[in-house]
């Protein structure tokens, strides 16, 4: 069985493409035996390698610069013909691991993407990729190689920006398929995986809210601020529907998608881009804001400026600590160096740069 097995950067960059085109991934599970199949037949021959229709599916660049990342079962299967670089693999796969992406045409699934994607990162930059593959939207395939480089993208991206150009899509991971693969992965270049892991959620619906959701939720140690310690902790596009009374303070909204949904404060953080300066948003917002009103819920507003801003988030996330009944107290020296490497690491996993200061100054 002759096959082609695309990993790594090249096989995110292809489910980038995919999501986009697609709204979400329409490649094909295989079993045990068909990737073990796949893995052994994969000896890129230049007959093999149909770089016209890889560039098709979105799996490769024709430019200079870009490689095809391709797995091969052993070293004597190598090639060195460009683009292409070889990866011997390391040994017998989880299921799951590979999937089918058209006639002897196979990929690394988006859980083994990232686990290979996720060597020499920072665990904020993991995290970032983990909730845009378990989010509801996708980065742009061009977007891929310039940050696997620690590049920004697009280059003329300003240093307030936190919206970054993305796509909606299905998610194409699950909180279970990560597990799996950081079960897998025992070795210590991968430890930083398998902390994304735990730290990872679901429901995200753009860079933007995963920054938010990366800088509020996980443990106080990382540079953030700790709410996933709450009870219920911090749930991302979470529903609520309306009570009679609070039906009609929202004028007929029938629920409200909270961005970010703190049970235990009873507190929506809502993230307000661009799109929240329509006019007509504007007027859906205050609607909704009354009937989470009506609700009992309290709207907090973050803005693209206080996303950059770490005293700003730090003051958000002690009201919301208090309302919960705590108090956000540091144990550990170095908060400011810790917080602003963590966003740092959280904005380049998004392809942006560091803002010019943490305190909007």
């Amino acid at each position: 069985m002759e096959a082609l097995v695309i990993i790594d950067f090249s096989a995110l960059r292809g489910v980038r493409s995919a999501r986009r085109t697609y709204g979400s991934l329409p490649w094909s599970a295989v079993g045990r035996v068909e990737q073990r199949h796949a893995i052994e037949g994969c000896v890129p021959n230049a007959d093999m390698v149909d770089l016209d229709d890889l560039a098709r599916l979105g799996m490769w660049a024709p430019n200079e610069s870009e490689e095809l990342h391709v797995l091969v079962a052993s070293a004597g299967a190598r090639r060195a013909r460009a683009p292409m670089l070889c990866h011997v693999c390391p040994g017998p796969l989880p299921l799951g691991a590979i999937m089918r992406v058209a006639p002897g045409v196979y990929c690394s699934s988006p859980a083994y993407t990232a686990l290979r994607c996720s060597r020499g990162r920072s665990v904020p930059e993991i995290l970032i990729l983990l909730l845009e593959l378990l989010g509801s939207y996708s980065l742009p395939p061009e977007a891929t190689f310039p940050i696997a480089w620690g590049g920004v993208w697009p280059d003329e991206v300003e240093r307030k920006s936190v919206e970054q150009i993305h796509y909606p899509s299905e998610p194409v991971a699950t909180i279970k398929e990560l597990q799996a693969m950081a079960r897998y992965a025992k070795s210590s270049e991968y430890a930083n995986f398998r902390t994304a892991v735990r730290l990872a959620a679901t429901g995200s619906r753009s860079p933007a809210e995963s920054i938010m959701y990366g800088m509020l939720a996980p443990p106080l140690r990382f540079g953030a601020f700790g709410i996933s310690s709450l009870k219920g902790g911090m749930l991302l596009n979470h529903r609520i529907d309306f009570d009679t009374t609070s039906l009609h303070m929202a004028s007929g909204v029938p629920y409200a998608v909270c961005d970010a949904y703190i049970p235990a404060a009873h507190i929506d953080t809502e993230y307000n881009g661009i799109g929240h300066e329509e006019e007509n948003r504007r007027i859906h917002d205050g609607q909704r804001n009354n009937g989470l009103k009506g609700m009992g819920v309290t709207v907090l507003v973050i803005n693209r400026d206080q996303m950059r801003d770490i005293v700003a988030l730090e003051a958000i996330a002690r009201s919301i600590h208090k309302a919960a009944g705590g108090l956000l107290r540091y144990r550990y020296s170095g908060v400011r160096q810790r917080q602003t490497a963590w966003l740092n690491g959280l904005r380049a996993g998004s392809g942006e740069p560091p803002p010019i200061s943490w305190t909007g100054k």
